[in-house]
């Protein structure tokens, strides 16, 4: 349970909550489809987690000086080989329920599908490892916002949207801050070994630039949809966590303790389920 790292998780939740919102909002909502892309949504992110568990450890990132939360490999509680059978039965069981919205949706979804496990891999395991080689932030926009939010949408309706599109942006760049604070947690540990970030490559104060853009950029989405896609006032509703996103912004810019970002981590996904939330209730609505 503490490898699939629940706190994650919203990661894979939000994405499906706002591209089934915006189906609803078109009248073009499907439960059963929606209800198989959340479970291989949910199902690609604890296998990604569990291979970034084995491939770290396998890498020797996990340090014994890490700060971040303890992983499972690394502190003995599961044998690596166990871990590893992990990541690719999760993997399977996701690729398996996958083929349904592929007999729904057709073939573009087996290759979105495909990409998604594929990559999960990648992400730390691999010859050229995504997260290892500063690539990680773009393939969690990638992945976990424009895919997933259009897939979604997708698997519903039949059709892409420009919306979807645009609906994608801040929950990508919102699962990519969650990314951000883990790197700037980690930025020491991960520069012994050899691991490079955004962090390591370009410091601190980069990362904290881009935590502060892609807040940002989650406020400006729905500003734009009201004015340019003829959404009512309501879909502004995100703006009411400007406050509790000056809080976050404070801690990232402000923190003397890198432990503490441990909890802004937590707090940073529990933001993108608030951000989700109202959101999809302003597209709905």
């Amino acid at each position: 349970m503490s490898a699939a790292r629940p706190q994650t998780l919203p990661a894979a939740v939000v994405p499906v909550l706002v591209g089934a919102s915006l189906a609803a909002h078109d009248f073009l909502f499907r439960w059963d489809t929606t209800i198989v892309a959340l479970l291989c949504a949910l199902l690609i992110q604890i296998g990604t987690n569990f291979a970034n568990d084995y491939y770290d450890f396998i890498k020797g990132s996990d340090r014994s000086d890490r700060i971040g939360f303890e992983r499972a490999t690394s502190a003995g509680l599961v044998q690596p080989k166990s871990m590893l059978f992990a990541t690719y039965f999760t993997m399977t069981i996701a690729f398996f329920l996958g083929l349904y919205l592929v007999w729904i949706g057709g073939w573009v979804i087996l290759v979105i599908g495909l990409l998604s496990l594929l990559f999960g891999i990648l992400y730390t395991g691999g010859p050229y490892p995504l997260g290892y080689n500063g690539l990680g932030d773009i393939f969690v926009f990638i992945f976990f916002g424009v895919v997933a939010v259009m897939g979604t949408y997708y698997v519903n309706a039949f059709s892409w949207s420009t919306v979807s599109f645009w609906a994608s942006v801040p929950i990508g760049a919102l699962c990519v801050n969650i990314l951000v604070v883990n790197n700037l947690r980690d930025i020491e540990q991960d520069r012994i070994s050899g691991k490079r970030t955004l962090g390591v490559l370009f410091g601190e104060t980069a990362l904290k630039i881009e935590y502060t853009l892609l807040v940002t950029a989650a406020y400006f989405v729905p500003i734009y949809l009201f004015t340019t896609e003829q959404f009512s006032l309501i879909i502004l509703l995100p703006l009411l966590l400007i406050p509790l996103s000056i809080i976050l912004l404070k801690t990232i810019w402000k923190h003397e303790d890198k432990r503490t970002l441990n909890k802004s981590l937590e707090r940073t996904a529990g933001f993108m389920i608030l951000y989700g939330i109202l959101f999809s209730t302003g597209i709905l609505l």
